[in-house]
């Protein structure tokens, strides 16, 4: 055989290679509907097991009930009384800047006061009885009154993304408690506790805006008294001047009394005559106040006996509208005993469905490298 023969190479018989298995992407419904089956005693315990945790949860969660009221400001009956107040202060010249948006802002801002929230929660009944905590830790006492404020809530009530022309602004006031009628009770008294805050600071306000006009007053009194008498000393003075001028001029009558024209002495007049200046000059030294003769200081005077007259403590005014009372919740927040439950109950189906299939495709696999591992080892 030559060189250039070449040898036609031998290959095996194809049947001689196992052809691999094809890989099977389908998902056979009723084989996992059946391994469900066969395990519905464990899905059906795993799921009310779910459920009764469901159950138990709903319960053990701490309830939550929001009692709710709608504020506007306040309209003029609200602030009646306050506005007959201002305008006697206005009248007295008094600067006192309240009116109704005011008084509405005022009251929002303190309804949101931190502070105010403790002073509020700290009054004895509400330690004990909203608290539930009794001579225990300050510390202790602290923190539930922080965590109890941080229930009260205002909402203004405009969508600054809409366009709303409505004619007035609302703002809701909110307070969450355990119970329905803790809610509305502890809001009502809160709101009454802001007002009573509020009118407190108005009226201590126009208090010290009084006290300070009097005492402006006062100072301008001493002041005016003291330029009253210095002028009425020298007008003694030159009146007595004057008289020696018209003794010495032989004026006994008035001038213009002869029908004489004369020219007056513009220092010392003695147009009166020694007569009229002895009769004048006998009046001025009588006069015992010297403010007698001048309206405006005996005005002030009685602007300061006025100013000092004025009683606040009567004043009653609201500074806020009521478009709903502080309502008694009817429905919790939170989700619901029956909703919690189904939901409970849903999750307890998938994962004992899935802890189910889990199961079974781990048994499937193991099974298949079983048998696979037996087919390749070989016989003895």
């Amino acid at each position: 055989m030559s060189s250039n023969e070449m040898k036609t190479p031998q290959f095996d018989h194809p049947s001689s290679y196992p052809l691999v298995a094809p890989h099977q992407e389908e998902i056979d419904l009723l084989n996992l509907l059946s391994t469900l089956y066969a395990a519905k005693k464990q899905i059906i315990a795993i799921t009310l097991l779910f459920a009764l945790c469901g159950l138990a949860a709903s319960f053990l969660l701490p309830k939550k009930w929001t009692s709710q009221a709608i504020i506007t400001p306040p309209e003029t009956a609200d602030v009646m009384e306050l506005s007959h107040a201002l305008v006697n202060l206005t009248i007295l010249k008094v600067d006192t800047p309240f009116d109704a948006d005011t008084l509405y802002k005022l009251f929002l801002k303190k309804f949101e006061s931190q502070e105010l929230h403790e002073k509020f929660l700290a009054q004895p009944p509400y330690v004990q009885t909203l608290l539930k905590i009794g001579d225990g830790d300050k510390n202790d006492l602290y923190r539930a009154i922080v965590n109890v404020s941080q229930k009260f809530t205002a909402l203004d009530n405009s969508d600054p993304k809409k366009n709303n022309d409505a004619p007035f602004t609302t703002w809701t006031l909110n307070f969450t408690a355990p119970a329905p009628e803790e809610a509305q009770q502890v809001l009502h008294e809160y709101v009454e506790f802001i007002t009573a805050e509020v009118k407190k600071e108005v009226i201590a306000s126009m208090k010290n805006a009084v006290e300070l006009k009097i005492d402006s007053e006062k100072e301008r009194l001493i002041l005016d008294r003291f330029n009253l008498e210095s002028q009425h000393k020298v007008k003694l003075e030159r009146l007595g001047y004057a008289l020696q001028v018209a003794n010495a001029a032989g004026l006994k009558a008035p001038v213009y009394s002869n029908g004489q024209a004369v020219k007056d002495d513009p220092d010392y007049s003695i147009s009166l005559g020694a007569n009229g200046l002895t009769e004048k000059l006998k009046i001025e030294q009588s006069l015992k106040d010297v403010a007698q003769m001048d309206v405006s200081v005996q005005n002030r005077e009685h602007a300061v006996h006025a100013l000092q007259a004025l009683n606040f403590g009567h004043i009653d005014f609201t500074p806020y509208h009521f478009q709903m009372q502080p309502s008694l919740p009817l429905k919790k927040e939170g989700p619901g005993t029956a909703l919690m439950v189904i939901l409970a109950t849903l999750i307890g189906l998938i994962v004992a469905a899935g802890a189910v299939l889990a199961r079974e495709m781990m048994a499937s696999r193991m099974r298949s490298l079983h048998d696979e591992n037996t087919r390749l080892t070989p016989a003895n």
